[in-house]
């Protein structure tokens, strides 16, 4: 658990029956829970689609291990799909939880993952860390990756399925059309017009049981990858920096270099999360994703 105050704002949720770590439940300093519910609680009224985005989760669609045979593999999918739950998807197991530092005014914790295909064998290792502070009109979760091709050489396909993901609750979502919306760092606007495009941020806000709320997804400036957003009007946003033209992302048009690791080769990649009341303006997303 992760808290501020006496208040549990998020969970971290791992364990043998998930198929990669997520967030859940998400709840502003205003007490707004701004991610989907379903399906972790079953009895939920909202949307009971695309089943794998739960609440807030990192992974990428189509893993590439080179000269590992894969005797079951997700349709559509060249390598290991930790993506879609569908069926023969890869796992991301948590196998090591460190100390929780706590500080007056941040915590932090770092975890150990491995990625692993539906036959259960490894292909990266992973060290993944989040610091919680607050910020702004709510709080910030950052969350910084390290992945090692430890095994073989890895690529990431070329797929919108990916990376850093939020499946926002149903009722901010601009497809319920009461006023949620997708903006981008560019002041761009719906699905529309941030889907596929290269930018440092992008929010999804709107109305929740205690007034508007939302959530920006950050990309670390310093990532040697640029994102591309898969954020769609249903209540998906995610930062893709894996995507390429087969992705269909328009700043990706023409762009067939796909991101290779070489064995033992190491990405680093960090976002942050700010989980606000407010809209974006109100909750100045541009200056909390500026520092």
């Amino acid at each position: 658990d992760f808290k501020i105050g006496d208040k549990v704002v998020t969970t971290y949720n791992y364990g043998p029956t998930v198929a990669k770590p997520y967030f859940w439940p998400v709840v502003t300093l205003g007490e707004n829970r701004v991610t989907r519910d379903w399906p972790m609680l079953q009895d939920s009224s909202e949307a009971k689609d695309h089943k794998h985005q739960k609440s807030i989760w990192f992974c990428h669609g189509d893993v590439i291990p080179e000269g590992i045979e894969l005797k079951q593999k997700t349709k559509g999918v060249t390598g290991v799909d930790f993506w879609s739950e569908e069926t023969n998807f890869g796992k991301i197991v948590c196998v090591k939880v460190g100390k929780i530092e706590g500080k007056a005014s941040t915590a932090s914790v770092s975890t150990m993952n491995e990625w692993r295909t539906a036959d259960g064998v490894k292909i990266l290792d992973e060290t993944r860390s989040f610091t919680l502070e607050t910020a702004g009109n709510g709080y910030l979760i950052k969350m910084s990756t390290t992945l090692v091709a430890s095994v073989c050489p890895i690529t990431f396909g070329d797929t919108k399925e990916g990376s850093f993901g939020v499946r926002i609750r149903d009722s901010v979502t601009e497809k319920e059309k009461k006023g949620g919306i997708l903006t981008n760092a560019s002041g761009k606007q719906t699905e529309k017009d941030v889907w596929g495009i290269e930018s440092p941020w992008c929010d999804y806000s709107g109305p929740c049981d205690k007034g508007t709320a939302g959530i920006t997804i950050i990309a670390d400036s310093a990532n040697a990858l640029k994102s591309c957003w898969h954020s769609r009007g249903y209540g998906l946003m995610a930062a893709n920096p894996f995507g390429r033209e087969k992705a269909g992302f328009p700043d990706r048009k023409g762009n067939k270099e796909l991101v290779k690791l070489p064995k033992d080769g190491v990405l680093k990649l960090s976002f942050g999360l700010y989980i606000h009341d407010g809209s974006a303006i109100e909750a100045k997303v541009k200056e909390v994703a500026g520092k």
